[in-house]
Parts: C-alpha cells; sequence; structure tokens
C-alpha cells in the first residue's frame, strides 16, 4: 500500500511524472477532465489525499478542505488561477506551478495563430469546402511590417517576439515589469495605446482581478479597423460579449481563441461558430515534450513536498505553513 495518495485532475499523466511520483511511494487517483469542486472533495476525502496535481478545472475551497492531510496543490502548467489561493493559504497548503514548462509550445501556437488570421486560412478553407474558388477579393495579408501588441512579456510574451521578429512584424509591449526590453520592442504606457498601436494584439498576461475583462470595448475599438485578436492566455482576460460585437461589425477582422471565460465553453457560446474566429480547445501549451515538462515539475515539486525534500523556490505561489 502506498505511503501517499495523489489526485490528477485529469485521465492521465505523463509516463515521467507517473515514475517520479511512484519513487516517492505515491497512488495515483485519476478522475474525468474537469472535475468540479465537489467530486474532487469528496474524492479526497475518501482516498485521503495528500496532494493534489491540477491540470484540468478548478481546485476550489471544497476541494482543498476535502482531506486534512493535503499538503501541497502542484499545478500542471504555469497559471494559478484555477486554484484558490487564499483557501490553500488558510489551510497551510503548499501550492506550486511549472514556470518555463510550456512556453515554447505557446509562443508557437500564438505565431502559427497570427499566420492563420492573416492568411485568412479559416474563411478560405470554408469557401473550398462550400464549393467556392477564388474571387476578386481572395487575398490573405502578409504579416511583413504589421504592428504586433503584446499585452504581457513574461517568459512567454518574450518567446512571441523572438518568433515574430525575424518576420518583420514591428513589436510593442504593455508589462508591469520594469525590466529593460530587448532592442526593437517598445514599450506602450498604457493598453489602450497598445491597441492603438497594434495590427495583432496577443495576450500573454495572467488572470487577475486586475487584468479580468481588461481587453473590453475601449481596447477593441481603439485597435486599427481589420485588426486581429489572439488569446492564449486565459479567456477571462478578454471581454467575450465586446469582442463578438467588434467581429459582428467588422472592426476587428478575426480573433485565434485558445482560452475562454468558462471552459468547456458551452455550445450557445458565438465565439465557437463565428465565421471570423479559429477557436482551439485550450491546447496551445499542449505539446508531448510540453506535457512531460509539465507533468515532471508537478510531481517533483509533490515528491518534495510530502517526503521532506525541497521544492523549487522558483515554483512555489503560496509556501506551506
Amino acid at each position: 500500500m502506498a505511503r501517499f495518495n495523489v489526485i490528477m485532475t485529469a485521465p492521465r499523466l505523463a509516463p515521467r511524472a507517473v515514475a517520479v511520483l511512484e519513487a516517492a511511494d505515491c497512488a495515483i487517483h485519476y478522475t474525468e477532465p474537469y472535475p468540479s469542486g465537489v467530486v474532487l472533495g469528496e474524492l479526497a476525502a475518501r482516498v485521503g489525499a495528500d496532494a493534489i496535481l491540477s491540470r484540468q478545472g478548478q481546485v476550489n475551497s471544497t476541494a482543498i478542505a476535502g482531506s486534512p492531510r493535503l499538503r501541497i496543490v502542484a499545478r500542471h502548467g504555469v497559471g494559478v488561477d484555477e486554484v484558490d489561493l487564499a483557501a490553500a493559504a488558510a489551510h497551510g497548503v503548499m501550492v506550486t506551478n511549472a514556470p518555463g514548462s510550456n512556453t515554447r509550445a505557446v509562443a508557437e501556437h500564438t505565431l502559427a495563430a497570427i499566420l492563420a488570421l492573416a492568411k485568412g486560412l479559416k474563411p478560405f478553407g470554408a469557401r473550398v469546402a462550400a464549393g467556392t474558388w477564388r474571387g476578386a477579393s481572395s487575398s490573405g495579408h502578409d504579416i511583413f511590417s504589421l504592428r504586433l501588441g503584446l499585452l504581457g512579456f513574461g517568459g512567454i510574451g518574450q518567446a512571441v517576439a523572438a518568433l515574430a521578429r525575424p518576420f518583420g512584424m514591428e513589436i510593442n509591449v504593455h508589462t508591469s515589469r520594469p525590466t529593460p526590453l530587448p532592442d526593437g520592442v517598445r514599450r506602450a504606457d498604457s493598453l489602450l495605446a497598445l491597441a492603438a498601436a497594434s495590427d495583432v494584439l496577443s495576450v500573454h498576461c495572467p488572470l487577475t482581478e486586475r487584468t479580468r475583462g481588461c481587453v473590453d470595448g475601449p481596447v477593441l475599438a481603439a485597435m486599427p479597423p481589420g485588426g486581429f485578436v489572439v488569446n492564449t492566455a486565459r479567456g477571462g482576460i478578454v471581454d467575450e460579449a465586446a469582442l463578438l460585437a467588434a467581429l459582428d461589425s467588422g472592426h476587428i477582422a478575426g480573433a485565434a481563441l485558445d482560452v475562454f471565460a468558462t471552459e468547456p465553453p458551452t455550445p450557445d457560446n458565438r465565439l465557437l461558430t463565428h465565421p471570423t474566429v479559429l477557436a482551439t480547445p485550450h491546447v496551445a501549451g499542449v505539446t508531448p515534450d510540453s506535457l512531460t515538462a509539465m507533468g515532471v515539475m508537478a510531481a517533483e515539486c509533490i515528491a518534495a513536498a510530502l517526503t521532506g525534500g525541497v521544492v523549487p523556490v522558483d515554483r512555489i505561489v503560496v509556501p506551506a505553513r
């Protein structure tokens, strides 16, 4: 019988991460994708969970309170908005993440989305499927010299800039980070100023109370007509109703959305079927290499926390009490 019990909020975990946990004498209890807090709390109570490896769905106060043995919630990724940090701190539960684990994957997905929007791959594909061939208005855009606005300039934003610059894109950023910017990257003093200088606005900041809904109607209106919006960060950062209105009016020519305010999104969300929206199911950071990196980093934190080891300080979001 294993010494520790770990809940994995998904049906599978990378084999290398499984090996890390099993070496620490952990039994892994998998769930279906996006379990509710009630389901997590009941499972935590039933198995006497020592840790939760959080990949899909909310780890709320109900889940955290489910097991008095719970010592750590380790995120399978970078964002921690799906974990109730206040509840974790109140219960003395450590919270960790996996910084840098999916940076390259998300950056590549972002650039692919920019290219797909500029080249009109979705609408052209739909026309061909409908039996329509080229017409007088059939053309895409060059991304050379397009102005790329990055909201947030952490590891992913910096990686996107590095990939976009060889394509000849002009890069502006709005960030709270005071660090100097690379050569050729300009800072916008406000989000409105960034939007006004962006043919493509790409979101790469965390979801916080300050950033929730910040890409709103006025920000979208400040963008040049025919601009594009890309969001591979968190759905709650973009005001979906405002974006839909801007797309319907034609002011925004297209959007690539890997994330939504509610996940999975409800079937009646018009953004899913809008002809100018390229929608993907929160997979920008999901590649074989990134899945392994995220899983191993989370498993290492759990193993260290449960066996008296040292959890890397750069992965600690909420320290143990």
